[in-house]
């Protein structure tokens, strides 16, 4: 399987666990974040830094994590020369 194909399958995979976990999190924040009742004021401001990392977490591993991948493992192809369907490709011949 090529890698980049890899990748995508895993990212389609891995894409629903994801969304879940953060974002029954992230909507679990929201009342704490809204400071509605007294005395919550206090906690809004952690509420609403937690809502705020993940939700960049999940763009990062959505997003930037499997691209990096990729533009890492083709930077090593490149400079060890490595090409692994031709080398398959000749390895059968």
């Amino acid at each position: 399987m090529p890698i980049e194909e890899a990748v995508a399958e895993a990212c389609r995979v891995r894409l629903r666990p994801v969304l879940m976990t953060s974002l029954a999190t992230i909507l679990g924040m929201i009342p704490m974040a809204l400071a509605l009742e007294a005395g919550s004021e206090q906690y809004a401001p952690l509420a609403r830094a937690i809502i705020g990392g993940l939700t960049v977490s999940v763009i990062v591993t959505v997003f930037v994590v499997p691209a990096a991948y990729l533009l890492v493992h083709r930077k090593k192809e490149t400079i060890g020369g490595l090409h692994p369907e031709k080398e398959v490709a000749r390895e059968e011949v």
